[in-house]
C-alpha cells in the first residue's frame, strides 16, 4: 500500500493540475477546449488500447521461437502463413522457412556467403523444381548448425541460384526429429 500512495498522490495532483488548465481554458474559449479535450482523451483511449494488446501485437509482427529444455523447440506460426526458424549455419544466424514440400536445406545465395560459403566457385549441376518453375541447383555441406540446444555436424544441404528472400528448412533436416508437429498455431519439434 506504501508504494501505491505516492503515485497516488502525484496521479490526483496531475489531474487536478490538467483540470485546472481546462477549466480555464474552457471560460476563455469553449469550443476550442472542448476540442482539446476530445483529442487528448482519444490518445490516451488509443494507448491504453495498443498497451492492452501488446502482446498480441508484439507476436504478430515479431514472431520469437522457443527453446524448451526438454529438446523440444516451439515456433510460432507467422503472419504470412508459414513457420520460422533461425539455426546457426558455420556460426551465423540464419533465418529459414520450414518447407515440407522441399527436400533439402536450400539457402539463399546471401545466406550461403554469409555462412562462409564460396559461392563464385558453386558448380550449380543439380535442379529443383519449386512453384517458379525449375531452377539451378549446388551441393554443398554445413560444417555446423545450431538450432537453440541441438546441434548437428557435415549436414548436405544446396544453395539456389534463383531468387529466394528466405532460406528453406527441407525435410532432410526435419527427419532428424523425432516429432514434427503442427499445433494449431505453432510448429513443435522433439528430438
Amino acid at each position: 500500500m506504501s508504494d501505491i500512495s505516492p503515485n497516488l498522490v502525484y496521479l490526483v495532483l496531475l489531474l487536478a493540475a490538467l483540470a485546472g488548465y481546462f477549466f480555464t481554458a474552457f471560460r476563455r474559449h469553449p469550443a476550442r477546449s472542448l476540442q482539446q479535450i476530445m483529442v487528448w482523451a482519444l490518445i490516451v483511449l488509443g494507448l491504453v488500447a495498443v498497451f492492452g494488446m501488446w502482446g498480441d501485437i508484439r507476436k504478430s509482427f515479431v514472431p520469437q521461437q522457443s527453446v524448451m529444455t526438454d529438446g523440444r523447440i516451439e515456433a510460432p506460426l507467422g503472419p504470412d502463413g508459414h513457420y520460422y526458424l533461425t539455426a546457426e549455419v558455420n556460426g551465423v544466424p540464419v533465418r529459414f522457412v520450414v518447407d515440407t514440400g522441399a527436400s533439402d536445406i536450400v539457402l539463399t545465395r546471401r545466406d550461403a556467403e554469409r555462412a562462409g560459403i564460396d559461392t563464385a566457385g558453386l558448380a550449380f549441376i543439380g535442379s529443383a523444381n519449386t512453384a517458379n518453375g525449375t531452377v539451378a541447383t549446388a551441393p554443398v555441406r554445413i560444417e555446423t548448425m545450431d538450432l537453440g540446444p541441438i546441434h548437428d555436424r557435415n549436414l548436405r544441404a544446396v544453395v539456389n541460384r534463383g531468387e529466394m528472400d528466405t532460406s528453406l528448412m527441407g525435410m532432410s533436416y526435419l527427419t532428424r526429429f523425432a516429432r514434427v508437429e503442427f499445433d494449431r498455431d505453432r510448429l513443435v519439434l522433439t528430438r
